[in-house]
């Protein structure tokens, strides 16, 4: 396993990350907690989850519950010290009622939110505390481009959701703080708050990376490489696309296109026709669909860590050994010509 900086906090974590946002939905605790052994056995010393997982549906009935079997497993195991433990503040979404449906990210939410996922986690402190999403309005999740402003009249400022988490570091609760979901503009003002207002830097910036999906090179990839924001990839294998098991319209009993409907991210118009190229590509190098794609995410500079989420012992074990892939520079080639072919078809 590579272990990698987690931006300048003096904290060092494995280039593959374990996702949970499986656990409590699709994972029952047992399944969980047998999930993080294996993964620790692997070298693997990074966690992420969040306060609204699992979303394998999103009901909020299950809000918490993944947060909930991560704290049983560190209250059993003892194991705390041995893990660089990440989870996400959720910004304000109509459809993810969270703390009465008022889940800005204001003062008093995140104040909120720490205090409830450090109990369900059953730790004192968070490694890394991540804004799941901006406060205010952006593109997100598939969405394409930013016509015009249209952020809430009470959106928090991003300036107000960072001094918050200053005073939860004062107080010990997080030793860092990073954005997910976030744009060039979002990060950039996150690093002039730091200069300009002494705030603490950004650490980290979760959002989506994958062949079907390289818009963070467009702007961000250079954030990360100048500044040492560095990404925490989530959905390396597109939701499970770029494994091949899709292809042809089939959905597998129990997959995460059958139980969580809601991701309609990766179903676009060329999805399938790049998706079906670069699984050829993989086999015309001897490579599974898996290693090529994650192989893949771990190949490029701007990659802090890989976060992979499974459903089984089986698969985890298969995609951390494929995350470890290095890749030919020609298949690197071959991909080129699949991306100039369809570039983002599933942003």
């Amino acid at each position: 396993m590579d272990y990698r900086p987690l931006g300048t906090t003096g904290l060092s974590v494995s280039a593959v990350c374990l996702g949970t946002m499986t656990f409590g939905s699709q994972n029952t605790e047992a399944e969980a907690h047998a999930q993080i052994e294996v993964a620790l056995d692997h070298g693997i010393n990074f966690i992420d989850t969040a306060e609204m997982y699992p979303v394998t549906p999103v009901r909020p009935e299950t809000f918490g519950r993944t947060e909930e079997m991560i704290g049983t497993w560190i209250a059993r195991s003892g194991r705390r010290d041995k893990i660089v433990l990440a989870s996400k503040v959720s910004g304000p979404a109509r459809h993810f009622p969270l703390r009465g449906g008022n889940n800005s990210l204001d003062r008093r939410n995140i104040e909120l939110a720490i205090d409830e996922s450090l109990r369900r986690l059953q730790t004192d402190y968070l490694d890394l505390y991540q804004l799941h999403w901006p406060d205010r309005g952006v593109p997100m999740f598939g969405g394409r481009g930013l016509q015009s402003l249209n952020d809430r009249a009470d959106a928090a400022p991003l300036e107000e959701s960072i001094s918050a988490l200053v005073d939860l570091a004062k107080a010990g609760k997080i030793r860092a703080f990073g954005v997910s979901n976030e744009t060039p503009w979002g990060l950039s003002e996150a690093l002039r708050l730091h200069r300009d207002k002494g705030l603490p830097r950004v650490a980290s910036i979760q959002n989506a990376y994958n062949l079907l999906n390289r818009v963070f090179e467009m702007g961000l990839s250079e954030f990360a490489l100048r500044e040492g924001v560095g990404l925490l990839a989530y959905s390396p294998l597109a939701a499970g696309h770029l494994s091949g098991k899709y292809l042809g319209g089939v959905v597998p009993p129990g997959s995460r296109v059958d139980v969580a409907k809601q991701f309609t991210r990766y179903f676009t118009v060329n999805q399938q026709q790049a998706a079906a190229r670069y699984i050829a590509v993989a086999h015309a190098f001897g490579l599974s669909p898996e290693q090529l794609a994650l192989g893949f995410v771990y190949s490029r500079p701007f990659v802090t860590s890989s976060i992979i989420g499974a459903t089984s012992v089986a698969q985890l074990k298969t995609d951390i050994a494929a995350s470890l892939t290095p890749l030919p520079e020609e298949a690197l080639t071959a991909i080129d010509e699949v991306y100039n072919l369809y570039p983002d078809p599933c942003p």
